[in-house]
């Protein structure tokens, strides 16, 4: 029987020692994933801003200016482009939209990103645009891959429809979770006015014949916990300025907007608390089970071999009593 028992033991042993390996590099890849009905929102503020006021054609500083930016994922197309794509893909409805601090619009971008639902990595497909324009991304935005790298990336820029490298800065703590700081810097480009003006009546394609263009800057600042790839934090030292054409007078230039961009406080609390969660689903396929199974692997087979040996030295023979000691 000791010998039976030990011939399972080391089956189990040899079984969970293979999967070990298997959970880590077979069965992460596959199962941890982007679910294409997702739905995010967020809220950011730059405070003390300068915001262009179209009816006067001047800038001001304002006391706040907000950004309300929302993913939803589309799960129909994403239905459509995989048979096609023969990948899981998930494809990304959002919208970028700014409201001065009346609450009326100053701009709304939308965007539609599609990308594989496990690397991240762009899908190119029709419908892939940015505020009507069709583009062809290059590199992630919104999200880094699952167990992000030490490393530089390209990272897409929706304003100047290009992709750009961000760079690694650097590890840090922010709130109690690790991140990998990353930093992009995107220098003063012409960029498209938005379909959308708030002024009625003015459009992008009125603004243009003037002659009058948009420039833009901005550094642009993420914190990312790396087992998830998701961003707890991020920030954007942005500006935006008019240039020449009979719109602005005599004058040059005129900032359109400028403002150190920050997630709002209440959303920063609820994206940690998010990550974190999240973050143990990750660890749990790519630490805590494979570990787990191979210690067990190890436990059943010192178990194994102990029964092994038990077995090959036999029971004592029979008759045999322990010796008497003699008297004198």
């Amino acid at each position: 029987m000791r010998r039976k028992a030990g011939l399972i033991l080391l089956a189990l042993a040899v079984f969970f020692a293979a999967l070990a390996p298997l959970t880590r590099w077979y069965a992460f890849p596959r199962l941890a994933k982007i679910p294409p009905g997702q739905y995010q929102d967020m809220v950011l503020e730059a405070k003390d801003a300068t915001l262009l006021d179209y009816g006067t054609m001047r800038a001001r500083t304002v006391p706040k200016v907000t950004i309300v930016q929302t993913l939803k994922g589309n799960v129909e197309e994403s239905e459509k482009i995989e048979k096609s794509a023969d990948r899981d893909v998930v494809v990304w409805d959002s919208l970028s939209y700014v409201a001065g601090p009346d609450g009326e619009m100053v701009s709304k971008i939308p965007e539609r990103y599609i990308f594989d639902a496990h690397t991240q990595e762009p899908v190119n497909a029709t419908g892939e645009m940015v505020d009507g324009d069709a583009v062809r991304r290059e590199g992630i935005e919104f999200k880094w891959p699952f167990l992000t790298e030490k490393r530089d990336y390209e990272y897409f820029d929706a304003q100047t429809r290009a992709t750009a490298p961000i760079h690694y800065r650097g590890t840090q703590d922010f709130r109690g979770v690790e991140v990998y700081y990353f930093e992009q810097t995107i220098p003063w480009t012409k960029v498209p006015f938005p379909k959308e003006l708030p002024v009625e009546g003015i459009t992008a394609e009125s603004v243009e014949k003037t002659g009058t263009t948009r420039w833009y800057t901005t550094v642009r600042k993420f914190w990312v916990e790396p087992l998830t790839g998701a961003p707890v934090y991020g920030e954007e030292i942005h500006q935006e300025e008019l240039r020449g054409g009979t719109l602005l007078g005599d004058r040059a230039k005129v900032t359109a907007f400028a403002g150190h961009v920050k997630m709002r406080e209440d959303y920063i609390d609820s994206t940690v608390d998010l990550v974190t969660s999240n973050r143990t689903l990750v660890l749990l396929l790519t630490s805590y089970l494979p570990w787990g199974f191979l210690t067990l692997g190890v436990l059943l087979l010192a178990l194994a071999l102990h029964l092994e040996a038990r077995s090959r030295r036999g029971p004592a023979p029979e008759g045999t009593a322990d010796p008497t000691p003699v008297s004198a």
